[in-house]
Formats: structure tokens, sequence, C-alpha cells
């Protein structure tokens, strides 16, 4: 068998760590869990199909988490035949079973084992999505006897859990991974004009956006060949829907907890506009996954060796200490959980968003260590 890489390994440390946050915004835990099965939901159109996973195998009452697709042909573990084979929902839910939370990962409408006779995949809106994961919440609650159900949405599926959480009523709650923040025109706009090389088609590429924005099919024949496959007629009505919605409006009507997990350096993502204007982004820096850890004693004549270090802070509500580890993502997990443990989400606040410390420039901080100065100021919970 190969080894696992260290980027396997590194993200296999991020879903625990997103698995820690959950259980500490559950408060409690569960006994040992069971392996997987195939579960299905009696969806509007045709059978849904997805993967239970973690369900206590003495029947004890836990959470239970559906985990919501990012865009295009991704699967329920997260991968897609456009190349994209990381299995993170996969991995994610395995983390999620050792925390005592169980997750049912689903195959989006007309997709994969979702796909049935009739069922055209690019015929369907968000609103169509949000019906999907009502009869997904219907099947999770009498598949575990849960009495509410938390909603993970990956990108483009952390707009489908905000659309849904105006519209269902048995949801403990909302975990929003690298989920837009913008209407997704200005998010498209943004990473369009990003590109220099986007120069020659700029212009056809806007006014396909505005056509789409004001609820009007672009004219595919008229624009530049290289976007007729993003705008191609079949998938301009999903579109249309999708740029209807504003993230921030739906955000901020929703009253019940939310976990926002957002990186720094998602490739084409919506974390890219928070850097200044004109300022240059931050220089890489070497050994950034090295956590600055106590030296154990070193013996004669030998260099003191560094002790592994913890990757991210034990859930509080545990009575555990502990600092955030790595950049960015984990610390924002242990500022949520902490936030969220000891009291401090707001019952009916109107949002809630989490965001990190960030050092003069503009990068997020690493936590203190017994060999320098603290460098991390106390991590916000701010309304939106």
């Amino acid at each position: 068998m190969t080894p696992p890489t260290r980027n396997t390994g590194l993200r296999r440390r991020r879903a625990l760590c997103l698995a820690a946050a959950a259980l500490c915004l559950t408060g409690g835990t569960v006994a040992a869990q069971a392996g997987e099965r195939q579960i299905a939901a009696a969806g509007p159109v045709g059978a849904l199909h997805g993967t239970l996973a973690g369900v206590a195998a003495t029947g004890t009452a836990q959470p239970v988490m559906i985990v919501i697709p990012g865009s295009g042909p991704t699967d329920r573990n997260g991968n897609s035949p456009l190349g994209i084979a990381a299995s993170t929902y996969a991995m994610l839910a395995e983390a999620l079973a050792d925390a005592g939370i169980a997750t049912i990962r689903i195959d989006k409408r007309g997709m994969f084992e979702s796909a049935a006779p009739g069922v055209d995949p690019n015929a369907v809106t968000i609103a169509d999505y949000v019906d999907d994961i009502g009869a997904w919440v219907t099947a999770a609650r009498a598949a575990t006897g849960a009495g509410c159900v938390w909603l993970a949405g990956h990108s483009e599926g952390g707009l489908v859990a905000l659309a849904a959480a105006q519209r269902l009523d048995d949801l403990c709650g909302l975990v929003l991974i690298a989920a837009p923040g913008r209407r997704l025109g200005d998010v498209m706009r943004a990473q369009l004009r990003a590109n220099p090389a986007n120069a020659v088609l700029l212009d056809d590429a806007l006014g396909a956006i505005d056509s789409l924005e004001a609820g009007t099919p672009a004219d595919v024949a008229a624009i530049h060949p290289a976007l007729q496959q993003l705008f191609a007629p079949a998938v301009q009505g999903f579109l249309i829907s999708l740029y209807s919605y504003d993230p921030a409006a739906l955000l901020a009507a929703y009253d019940g907890p939310v976990l926002v997990v957002q990186g720094d350096s998602r490739p084409g993502g919506d974390g890219g506009g928070r850097r200044a204007p004109g300022r240059r982004p931050p220089r890489p820096r070497r050994h950034r996954h090295r956590r600055h850890e106590p030296r154990a004693e070193a013996g004669p004549g030998r260099r003191p060796r560094r002790q592994p270090g913890h990757l991210c802070r034990p859930c509080p509500a545990a009575g555990a200490g502990g600092r955030p580890g790595d950049r960015g993502i984990r610390a924002g997990l242990a500022g949520a959980a902490h936030a969220a443990a000891c009291g401090r989400l707001p019952a009916r606040s109107a949002a809630a968003t989490i965001r990190t410390a960030t050092s003069p420039r503009g990068r997020p901080v690493s936590a203190p260590s017994p060999h320098r100065r603290p460098s991390m100021t106390p991590l916000r919970l701010s309304a939106c």
C-alpha cells in the first residue's frame, strides 16, 4: 500500500479539527460508532442516494450532519470526473465519526447514484436543491432519531444550506465551508478580472453575467468561444437562480448557530478580496506547518529536539487546554469551538461570523509559544 503523503495527512488533520469544532457546537459526547451504509431519500422527482456514517452502535442520541457538495459534478465523497480525487467529504465524515457525529454525504439530483431516467442534472435551481435537502433532513431524522440536523455546505453547497435555512425548521445550525460571502455574480467578476489573460473576453463575460443577473438568458452565439461552455444555454437557468441569492442577506436572516470555516489560499475562491488594494500578497514561509513547541531535553553534545505539537485546540467544554496550531483554518475552528462551547455564541443573534486575528501585514498569525512573546489577539465573534 502506498504510504500517505504529507498533503493527505494535512487534509486528514484539518478534517479532525473541523470534527472537534462541530463536537463543541453540540456540547456533548457519544458512544463508539459503527461503519457506513447506504441511505436513500424520497426526492421530489426521484430517489436521492447517499452514505450514512458514524451512527452510534448503541443507538445513543447524537448529532447528525448532512454534507452538501460544492458546484459542478462533485460526488458525495468530494471527488469529480473533472480531475478531483481528494475524497475530502469522505475524510471529513471519518473524522466526524471519530468525534461522535453522524454524517450523511449526498449525491446531488441527477448526478452519480442520484441519477434517474428523465432527470436532467442541469435543469435545476437553488430552490430545487433546497427541496432535496428538505427530503434529506426528513430521511436523516427517520434513520437516526435526531430531533434536528446540522447542514454543512461546501462552496456552492454553503449557499444551498443558507437558502435551506430560510425554509426548514428542523435544523440545529449551519457549517459553511469555503462558502461564498457575496453574490456569485460579483465573485465571478472578481475572478475574471484577476487574470490578465482574460482581457480579450472580459467584456463578453461581464455582459453575460449582467444579463443573467437581470433574469435574461445570454446570447451564447454573440460571445467569445472560450465562454460558450461556461454560459452554455443548458445551465443558464441554474445560473439565473444562482445569481439571484445574496449570501450575506440570507445569513443575516437566519438566527440559529453558524460556524464559518474559511481559508485564505484557495485558488479561485471568495477569500481573495480581503487584502488591501495594492498590497503585495504575503511571502510564503518555509516550514509553515511546523509548530513551535517546548524543546525536549538535549543529551550531551546533542541539539535539543522539538516535540510534536497539537494541531488544534481541544474542546473547551471538556475542560481541556491547548492552542490553535496551523494558520487560517485551524485557528478559526478553535476560536469558533471555544465561542460556542463557552456560551459566547448569541442564541438569538442575526448571524455570527468567525474571523481569525491577523498580523499588521495581513497574515493570519500563529499562536504564542513559551519561547517568544504572544502575537495573537483573542478571536472576535462579530454579528453580521
